[in-house]
């Protein structure tokens, strides 16, 4: 076990002390029985995680609860079951085996609701687990790339542990810690975790630009990370004035920002400033961020409110799907039975995109799955799980094209899905619509 020791931050105004532990000792309060937080995305606390999984001997019954971590999530292995039990806000790639055989749990919420979680007790937080920048000179610590429901959460936890970090950048916003709050400090000097931009295929390049075809001048953008939220923000440098307003966003926007493409300045709420609730992206993405007041971080309860969201003009929110059946019925977060991600903000921007004034809720797939198999189907899995239900869904986007299924009756919605479905599949898609629905038209003719 470490001692406790001194650590020294300089300002450009003056120095603040504080004292620091090891991660052995401020892991040590964390008791059998625990639910512990741990903080989200590229904040992830790595260094407590390690410290808090070497004392599995002696821990049992630790639940732990999380939205998307990046890295390593060594207290998911089967071998530390007796120790400790995953219960997921979202299911991520590092935790996603554990969820599905079982060792793990997942719980269906949208990420506005999560930090209610916190706060009514619905699941109290013994320990938060976070991550956060050096104290100011004020006492105050940034918890930087990832706001979210941990706002809640270190707000909530009866014992808050943070490792200190200085490449955690100092964002604006409302995730400012003061020293006094946090019940035990850990000093590290790690690089945050970066997720580089990726290689667009030829059939996301298509599906962005179709997506930037219907973004509007001057529309706000809600966008997450991945390959077709690049390949849009790619296609956009011939818009104007745009702005963000999104649970997270990535390093996609920095072209765009310095452009003057994104400025925010027909914004209505929080106007010129881009709001998040996380960011996931590389050091140049968090050396953009870091006390710059053009980005504001906010607590998701705010920022995916569906009555902040609809505030600003032309919402434009662009989500994912797993599959989506001809009646419109969206599959996010699950295979059939086996759970794959989450609800997340998906149904939050959807329906605020479509209660903003001349707003557009977009879902954009590629028409096939990587093993060839089509993506818009006749129905969805046996156990899929509906996170936009065909009542909410709008705009549907692939590489084949961009319908709009609103006020479309069943037999529409086949007949449009029908044209931007893979062709191989199309004419099978038109053949079920029309034992279920009488399809008609040319595409089901």
């Amino acid at each position: 076990m470490g001692s406790d020791r001194a650590f020294v931050t300089n300002t450009a105004k003056g120095i603040m002390n504080y004292s620091t532990l090891s991660a052995e000792d401020a892991v040590a309060r964390i008791k059998s029985g625990d639910r512990v937080f741990l903080h989200t995305a590229a904040a992830t606390p790595q260094r407590l995680i390690e410290a808090m999984v070497d004392r599995s001997e002696e821990l049992r019954n630790v639940e732990i609860v999380s939205l998307h971590t990046e890295g390593d999530a060594p207290y998911a292995r089967p071998e530390y079951r007796e120790s400790f039990r995953l219960n997921a806000l979202f299911v991520g790639k590092n935790v996603r085996k554990s969820v599905q055989d079982g060792d793990g749990d997942a719980i269906p919420v949208f990420l506005s609701d999560v930090p209610s979680l916190f706060y009514n007790r619905i699941l109290p937080l013994d320990v938060a687990l976070v991550h956060v920048s050096p104290p100011d000179r004020h006492g105050y610590c940034s918890l930087g790339v990832s706001v979210d429901a941990t706002l809640a959460a270190v707000h909530s936890a009866k014992l808050v542990i943070a490792q200190v970090n200085p490449n955690m950048p100092r964002t604006h916003g409302e995730g400012i810690l003061h020293i006094s709050k946090i019940h035990a400090m850990v000093d590290v000097d790690d690089p945050i975790p970066e997720t580089p931009r990726h290689i667009l295929s030829d059939i996301e390049i298509r599906i962005g630009r179709h997506i930037a075809s219907i973004v509007e001048d001057g529309a706000t953008l809600q966008l997450g990370i991945g390959a077709i939220p690049d390949a849009t923000l790619a296609a956009l440098s011939g818009h104007r004035d745009l702005g963000i307003h999104s649970e997270m966003f990535s390093d996609g926007v920095i072209d765009l920002v310095e452009k003057g493409v994104i400025n925010g300045r027909k914004k209505r709420s929080h106007k010129e400033i881009m709001v998040a609730s996380f960011l996931v992206g590389t050091r140049r993405l968090y050396d953009f961020v870091d006390d710059n007041p053009l980005v504001e971080m906010l607590p998701s309860d705010y920022v995916n409110d569906t009555r902040e969201i609809r505030r600003n003009p032309r919402v434009t929110a662009i989500n994912s799907a797993l599959e989506i059946d001809m009646s419109g019925q969206v599959c996010a977060d699950s295979i059939g039975q086996k759970y794959f991600s989450g609800v997340g903000g998906q149904m939050d921007f959807i329906r605020g995109a479509a209660l903003s004034e001349g707003g557009k809720p977009i879902i954009a797939l590629p028409s096939t799955t990587k093993s060839g198999l089509s993506r818009i189907v006749p129905q969805l899995k046996p156990g899929a799980g509906v996170v936009t239900t065909r009542a909410h869904v709008q705009y549907v986007v692939t590489e084949f094209g961009i319908v709009n299924l609103h006020g479309k009756n069943l037999r529409q919605r086949a007949e449009a899905l029908a044209t931007i479905a893979h062709p191989d599949f199309s004419e099978d898609i038109c053949r079920q619509a029309h034992e279920l629905y009488g399809c008609y038209g040319r595409s089901c003719s």
